[in-house]
């Protein structure tokens, strides 16, 4: 049997795949917001995405708890805490019984900072990790975000190099455990924030930010703020200022990190911030929110217009989401309006709990440690008494059943046992048995979970909040679908389009495919 020529052409052509992909995190990101503050945009950020771009207007998070680093963690492994170890930004060491940062690591010397960082404890490969093994390490990994948690876990086990803005002083900082800073990055520290900040003023970009108003209890039109003080570059990392450094790295990087310049595909992850300045309640700084949309709808402006001139939007696949989580404190006297609240104080509750042990098993430090919502049980204890675990949980169970501002008690033997439920699943998504405490405690809606030994306090809130998926360039046509997605979902699909396997731990399958 003869192979004819035509044959022949189609089994040698190379399948088409991005030479480029880029992943766009938006932290704290909400749909609403963006619909809401739209006569504010031009016509080639937001509305570009949303007008080009495929559109699922209801992602969500498939575990309980979220926060910028569990979000991120979950973004690029495919997978929940249970599984990659992220299970937030902090969690109790159970080895030394204190907090630990999700990725310190002592091991690897800061580049242009003092914070030792690396992504050890992230258990499970990323999109990025598998893109490297697939194309024998030559595929080139970037990740750029204000936050060091962000540029860390976005960037994976075997990046280029992740970099970030320093807390303490304002330059682009890294990490040894990536290697060297690349030459782009040292030019970029000549101009970085470090240099200007005590000459920029936040001011409302322009006069229709004053003249426009979505909130009806709001009327401030105007604002300025200045970063002066010990904390001055933490303060304009949450402000919209930082977007535009983030958006002029991320032009070095295009210009001069090779990106794209070959068939092999790469990879870049990008962070932006859309909270509120300073992590303020809307109702303190509503004029300073909606501006954040306006300058960042300017910099998605400025992004795609430098992708489409150094690789070409037809030649990049770009992803669009949020950290999807809004835990800005609001202090809105509940009491005044007759809605059920209270304080449910999490260090008394430990304390009364293990009163209490001491008189069911005898004298001991029962409950080791607490955390969040969280209580570590004392297991060394346990075992010294011989006491059964699954038995002290039950009484655990039963007796902070009783405390007011509570509305379920999970024990980590209901967690991993326990019969499947959808509130089920989603808690134990968010627990993972190496960090997570013995006992999750949830809060009842509209009481806050305080802790005097650090004076913090924060409402619970189990409002729905939807933030957008959208994937834009490399020949995707425009489309709106309104079914609700899981996040999860990311991580296969780009992996779909780049021909490699998705994450290790990735059991989700693909949102759409491409031939």
């Amino acid at each position: 049997m003869s192979v004819t020529a035509a044959n022949v052409m189609a089994q040698t052509t190379r399948v088409s795949v991005p030479r480029l992909v880029i992943g766009i995190t938006i932290d704290k990101l909400r749909t609403d917001y963006m619909d809401a503050f739209a006569p504010l945009y031009g016509e080639d950020g937001f509305k570009r995405l949303l007008r080009e771009g495929k559109l699922y207007s209801n992602a969500q998070y498939p575990m309980a708890s979220v926060d910028r680093a569990s979000s991120v963690a979950s973004l690029f492994t495919g997978t929940v805490p249970y599984n990659h170890g992220i299970v937030g930004e902090e969690w109790m060491d159970r080895s030394t019984m204190r907090p630990m940062y999700c990725v310190n690591d002592f091991r690897c010397v800061g580049v242009e900072t003092s914070d030792c960082s690396s992504p050890k404890n992230l258990l499970v490969s990323t999109v990025g990790d598998e893109l490297k093994v697939a194309t024998d390490g030559k595929a080139i990994i970037y990740a750029i975000a204000p936050y060091r948690e962000m540029a860390v876990l976005s960037a994976g086990h075997v990046a280029d190099w992740a970099l970030w803005i320093d807390d303490n002083t304002g330059l682009w900082a890294g990490t040894s455990y990536y290697g060297a800073a690349p030459s782009w990055v040292k030019y970029l520290n000549t101009t970085s924030v470090s240099n200007k900040i005590s000459s920029l003023t936040w001011k409302p970009a322009n006069d229709a930010i004053g003249k426009y108003n979505y909130y009806f209890a709001s009327d401030r039109k105007s604002f300025s703020h200045s970063f002066t003080g010990e904390n001055r570059f933490r303060k304009f990392k949450n402000s919209a200022l930082v977007n535009e450094e983030v958006t002029n790295a991320v032009r070095s990087c295009l210009r001069n990190g090779f990106l794209g310049a070959d068939d092999i595909t790469d990879m870049m992850s990008v962070c932006y911030y859309a909270g509120t300045f300073g992590d303020k309640p809307i109702s303190e700084c509503a004029a300073e929110l909606q501006d954040t949309y306006a300058r960042l709808d300017v910099e998605i402006a400025s992004l795609l217009d430098e992708i489409d001139k150094t690789v070409g939007l037809t030649n990049t696949l770009i992803f669009v989401t949020s950290t999807g989580y809004d835990d800005t404190p609001e202090n809105i006297g509940l009491e005044k309006y007759r809605i059920p609240t209270g304080d449910f104080e999490i260090n008394r509750c430990a304390a009364l709990l293990n009163i209490y042990l001491m008189a069911v098993y005898g004298q001991g430090q029962y409950v080791e440690s607490y955390f969040g919502h969280e209580l570590y049980l004392n297991h060394k204890l346990l075992e010294e008494k011989q006491l059964n675990l699954s038995d002290v949980l039950d009484r655990c169970e039963d007796f902070l059943f009783q405390f007011s501002g509570v509305r379920d008690v999970y024990t980590s033997r209901r967690l991993t046992q326990g019969a499947w439920t959808p509130g089920i699943n989603r808690i134990r998504n968010s627990y993972n048995p190496k960090c997570s405490g013995d006992i999750f405690i949830q809060v009842a809606p509209g009481w806050n979970l305080v802790n005097e030994d650090n004076a913090s306090s924060r409402m619970q809130r189990d409002s729905y909040l939807e933030f957008p998926l959208i994937f834009f360039g490399c020949g995707i046509k425009p489309e709106t679908i309104q079914l609700p997605v899981t996040v999860d979902c990311i991580a296969p699909t780009v992996a779909h389009f780049m021909r490699i396997r998705a994450p290790n731990a990735c059991s989700t399958p693909p949102l759409f495919l491409s031939y």
